[in-house]
């Protein structure tokens, strides 16, 4: 049995990057960039203006003869002298002559001329040439999440394509004789099965879509055959159950016999003790607790991180906040506790209802709050470390 931070250590030592792919920037939404991107052109092309308005060369005057029309698309050479303006549009070409542009609600217009009423500064309301980017600046770094935003800003510089980390396939794999789909009717000694909804809505949450729930029962040759197919064709595996040491919990030997190479197995934590984390080839297994609340406390600790690691995000692990305990928080375990809490601007609170089998305390938390294995106490007042999970 291992500490947290050993069990950390490992599983960052042991998630190698997923292999590259080309993506079509128009689908590349929720992926990590691979390699650093740079402009291909300046942006904006050449000075726009901010405003509907006029375009005129700023000076003491406010009375100017209106001689052309700039419309967004146009491009023509237009020449101004000091008392003439050009009718404009927002994102429209500035005339090389004119340095400022007055919105249209400060003037008072006819067809010929206006009279401007507001003032504007020298150089108001005109974008400049490269003022969000220059040629060969960097859009973005590597390692960056593909936003909608970014997806935006990469095609108003022209870019269709980007290299990127491909995600990974996840299986979820379901043990247990005992559990019954939701929906159906529920018999004497059965219960619903609701990790695998669970670890998918959960694994939505980095970006992660390919995934696959299966099924086994619990026996070894089952469990075996089931994990032989899924650990050739999946990047990520994640079993639900049988790690424990029961008699029909199969799962680590079913691995073993499979040829995975065991990394680590059992944690010293309060929940989550029983997890097995291996490998073969590429592919990372992940062994869960049965019990919803030690699965999931399982799922933000040591398979978010791994996951992101995969996808290629600069930070992998859920940031670590610092509050006050509203109360005291015993720790006679000596193991670390990850205990769910709320957290607001200043405090967080231990919620009651902290067994392994809860998942209802789990859906009203925001955070994980820290307990170390060698913190007997902590008093009131004093400052934990949480992982939000909000």
């Amino acid at each position: 049995m291992i500490q947290v931070t050993e069990a950390l250590t490992i599983i960052a030592e042991n998630s190698s990057k997923m292999p590259l792919q080309n993506r079509a920037v128009s689908k590349a939404l929720g992926y990590v960039l691979a390699e650093t991107v740079y402009s291909p052109i300046v942006m904006p092309p050449f000075r726009q203006s901010a405003m509907d308005g006029y375009a005129f060369i700023h000076s003491e005057k406010h009375q100017y003869n209106v001689i052309s029309v700039s419309r967004a698309g146009d491009h023509s050479n237009i020449k101004l002298k000091e008392n003439e303006a050009v009718r404009i549009f927002t994102g429209a070409f500035v005339p090389d002559d004119a340095d400022t542009v007055v919105m249209q609600e400060h003037v008072m217009a006819n067809e010929n001329s206006i009279l401007i009423s507001r003032m504007p500064e020298k150089f108001a309301n005109v974008r400049a040439k490269g003022e969000q980017i220059k040629k060969d600046e960097v859009v973005f770094e590597v390692n960056t999440l593909i936003t909608p935003a970014a997806i935006g800003f990469l095609a108003c510089l022209g870019i269709t394509e980007v290299t990127v980390y491909k995600k990974p396939k996840v299986a979820i794999l379901v043990t247990g004789n005992e559990l019954v789909k939701p929906g159906k009717k529920l018999p004497k000694g059965k219960i619903y099965e609701s990790n695998s909804v669970m670890l998918k809505a959960a694994l939505q949450t980095i970006g992660v879509e390919k995934t696959k729930v299966f099924k086994v029962k619990d026996n070894l040759k089952a469990t075996k055959k089931a994990l032989k197919d899924i650990l050739e064709k999946y990047d990520v595996v994640l079993i639900s159950g049988g790690i424990s040491v029961g008699d029909y919990d199969f799962v680590k030997e079913a691995l073993l016999k499979n040829g995975v190479k065991e990394l680590f197995y059992k944690i010293n934590q309060k929940p989550g003790k029983p997890m097995f984390f291996g490998s073969k080839n590429e592919t990372l297994v992940f062994a869960l607790p049965g019990n919803p609340a030690s699965s999931l406390t399982n799922f933000y600790v040591y398979v978010y991180p791994a996951i992101r690691n995969r996808m290629g995000f600069a930070t992998i692990h859920l940031p670590k906040l610092i509050r006050k305990l509203n109360s005291d928080v015993k720790n006679t375990s000596g193991k670390t506790l990850f205990l769910k809490a709320l957290y607001d601007e200043t405090h967080v609170t231990v919620l009651d209802g902290q067994s392994s089998a809860m998942l209802n305390t789990f859906a009203t938390a925001n955070c994980l709050l820290i307990v170390p294995e060698d913190a007997e106490m902590i008093k009131k007042e004093q400052f934990v470390n949480l992982l939000p999970i909000d």
